[in-house]
């Protein structure tokens, strides 16, 4: 798989769609691998910063999903020609509607006490997959070993083949990184909000928003008072790493780190 390295991270230089049939074709030609997908954007990039340790996890997945549009942009600006958003939501629905008719298993885990449970009914009613297998909701401390390793052998018995992590970044690639030391199935896939965003509740926003890059205002509109820190980190944050790595790389050809 192509991929271009924005902030130090490897972002899949790709769409959507291609990606949806390249884990259905692994699922069939390499059966269980525990293969990590990370749908992550500016706030991933930021984070690899800020703990060193978190950019070994992201680079040792199998793919890191552009999640945001200011991760094409610069990708774009790099030459990766093909490189197109794909946002966690859209994949998550994309997948899910594509293996409705076909034999593969989905497991949900995330969210607060009670949405993964409303997210597999969404998927049987409004998606028409009926292959929801098992959900959990993690507790918001980290978990020890011996949980981690009684909530595998729980998926497991369900026999998924795509478990679905849906927390806050970092902490979600972080656990999908331990878990697939225990776990067998094919992939682990984190996609932050989207089972908030399917369950309706949290609201997504408008497509246009979406495609100026403006969704990090929408959303903390939204939900002020929890994400105002956050995203007053990571905007300026996020431009000044990529300006350091363009004067690097075109002016000092320094190779990206």
């Amino acid at each position: 798989m192509k991929t271009i390295k924005v902030g130090g991270v490897n972002f899949y230089n790709g769409d959507i769609i291609s990606l949806v049939n390249n884990v259905i074709d692994l699922i069939s030609i390499n059966p269980h691998q525990n293969y990590c997908i990370s749908a992550t954007g500016a706030h991933g990039v930021v984070e690899t910063r800020k703990q060193l340790s978190f950019k070994k996890v992201l680079n040792s997945f199998y793919l890191n999903m552009p999640d945001g549009m200011p991760i094409v942009w610069v990708g774009r600006i790099k030459g990766a020609k093909e490189i197109r958003r794909c946002y966690g939501p859209d994949f998550f629905k994309s997948l899910i509607f594509k293996t409705s008719s076909l034999p593969i298993n989905h497991f949900f885990c995330g969210g607060n006490e009670g949405v993964a449970e409303e997210l597999k009914v969404v998927c049987n009613q409004q998606y028409n997959n009926q292959n929801i297998v098992g959900t959990f909701c993690p507790p918001f401390r980290e978990m020890t070993e011996l949980e981690l390793k009684e909530l595998a052998q729980q998926i497991n018995q369900t026999k998924a083949n795509i478990v679905w992590i849906g927390l806050s970044s970092p902490k979600q690639e972080v656990f999908a990184s331990k878990l697939r030391e225990y776990v067998n199935c094919d992939f682990l896939i984190t996609v932050g909000a989207a089972f908030d965003f399917h369950t309706g509740k949290v609201k997504q926003a408008p497509r246009w928003v979406q495609k100026i890059g403006m969704e990090w205002f929408f959303r903390l509109s939204m939900e002020p008072k929890r994400l105002y820190k956050r995203y007053f980190e990571i905007v300026p944050v996020f431009i000044w790493l990529n300006i350091k790595e363009f004067v690097d790389f075109y002016i000092f050809k320094k190779k990206s780190v």
